[in-house]
């Protein structure tokens, strides 16, 4: 049977944020590797991804299948495409979920202001941006100490799945693919548990010294593991973690069950959601 449009969208958008990984992780592979150049965000990637030939088209594409995973998020958000349910801990993903398609929208957005030649900003300056709108609303300190508080969370589980492997319960994997699959996706999601718990702590601090300068994107988490003893190890180690995690992505692209509801069974469960939600 051919696959569903939403499946093919799902799967383009795997391949492009694999992509994405391998970009970044490569990039800072060659940082740890003492070539002078700064560890890298996914900004960095997408110029680095421009400069090449056909680079503009290459980076369209990309583009492209990063607004498609961001719109695969937002059906497993809403219209609960992995069937989670609507358990406590089954809401919590969904909205990790919504969080992820906000930024893989985000990543689409910078790619396409590279290629229309638009000033788009480095994940760095976005970071202190938001989190000084955010410091300035009232309450503030409170909320951007709780957002960080949730992205260490969300760097916790990150290591859980790497210990439990619980990220292969979505794939269909026979003994041969497991043997490859499963060690990527153990290291692939140690280093995102890195990262998380890095910038999530950055956040923290921020709240604590109402200083939107103490945040850190992707970029400043990897520099900050530079900066440190032996930091050139531990940036080549993070690194290798994320280009296996962008390796990862690509096999999930190929091996991830998608049972994604056609646009009528979508409306149905939507309404059915609401008159559970009202009761």
């Amino acid at each position: 049977m051919q696959d569903s449009f939403t499946e093919q969208m799902a799967r383009a958008g795997y391949v492009a944020r694999g992509v994405v990984f391998i970009l970044v992780g490569g990039l800072a592979t060659l940082a740890g590797l003492g070539n002078g150049s700064r560890a890298p965000d996914s900004h960095g990637a997408l110029q680095t991804l421009l400069a090449q030939p056909f680079g503009a088209v290459l980076l369209a594409a990309l583009a492209l299948g990063m607004l498609a995973f961001a719109a695969w998020r937002v059906a497993q958000a809403i219209l609960d495409a992995d069937h989670l349910g609507s358990s406590g801990k089954a809401l919590a993903r969904r909205l990790g979920y919504g969080v992820g398609a906000v930024v893989n929208g985000g990543v689409a957005a910078s790619a396409a202001s590279l290629i229309f030649t638009y000033s788009a900003r480095s994940g760095e300056q976005s970071a202190h941006d938001w989190t000084g709108y955010v410091l300035s609303l009232p309450f503030g300190r409170a909320l951007v100490g709780l957002i960080g508080a949730g992205v260490v969370v969300a760097g916790i589980g990150a290591g859980w799945k790497a210990w439990t492997a619980k990220f292969t319960e979505h794939l269909s994997l026979d003994q041969k693919a497991r043997t490859w699959v499963l060690p990527l996706g153990r290291i692939g999601y140690a280093a995102r548990a890195v990262v998380f718990v890095l910038i999530g702590g950055f956040l923290v601090a921020a709240a604590v010294h109402a200083n939107a300068r103490e945040a850190r994107g992707l970029a400043g988490a990897l520099a900050e593991l530079q900066a440190q003893t032996y930091g050139s190890a531990l940036l080549l180690l993070t690194a290798l973690g994320l280009f296996a995690f962008g390796v990862f992505q690509l096999a999930a692209a190929r091996f991830r069950r998608i049972d994604a509801p056609k646009l009528g069974e979508a409306g149905d469960r939507l309404k059915q959601q609401a008159r559970q939600a009202l009761g």
